[in-house]
């Protein structure tokens, strides 16, 4: 017995459906033969010749085969999460959580309709919640870290290079000539 109702059921079967006829007519409309991502880069960019091309250009053209390759791969792994989804619903275990059996939220199925997990079980979801590895050989660091401790190391510190150019005057400012002192400078 499922939770979903069955129209809801329907309106998921719909959504799917759709989004499915939309990736089947994206690699019918851009298929490797089409979009000629499986040839060379001579071939696809139609030149007869790389060397004449400014470096840049065949840089650029590797690129966007590159993107269109990634693109076509993420699409075609979510036509196959979609056969999946509609796989489910015809066995009767569409909108429950593969790895634990629990029931999906209509809202998630929703968002997600081709989800297999519940938000808790999604893959690769518990290293987002982990802090980085770094932290865990990493030191803290000195007592007085910070402000206090760049006062007093004797270095030039980049926060105070205003402070330090600052005593030679700014452009609105009378800047006293070389040799002289600045209660002269009127004379």
């Amino acid at each position: 017995m499922s939770h979903l109702t069955d129209q809801q059921l329907a309106a998921l079967k719909n959504a799917l459906e759709e989004r499915r006829q939309e990736l089947e007519q994206h690699f019918k409309d851009n298929d490797e033969e089409n979009s000629l991502l499986g040839e060379s880069l001579r071939v696809s960019t139609g030149e007869l010749s790389t060397v004449d091309n400014h470096p840049a250009d065949a840089g650029t053209e590797t690129f966007e085969r590159s993107r269109d390759l990634g693109i076509n791969n993420a699409l075609r792994d979510e036509l196959e999460d979609i056969e999946a989804a509609l796989q489910r619903m015809e066995e009767g275990t569409y909108g429950i959580c593969v790895i634990s059996k629990e029931e999906i939220p209509y809202e998630r199925l929703e968002a997600i309709p081709y989800t297999p997990y519940a938000v808790e079980h999604v893959p690769g979801r518990e290293s987002a919640d982990e802090r980085p590895v770094e932290e865990q050989v990493m030191t803290p660091p000195p007592s007085g870290a910070g402000q206090t401790r760049q006062e007093h190391s004797g270095r030039f510190d980049d926060a105070d290079a205003w402070d330090s150019v600052e005593d030679y005057g700014s452009a609105s400012s009378p800047v006293p000539l070389p040799g002289h002192d600045s209660d002269d400078q009127d004379s």
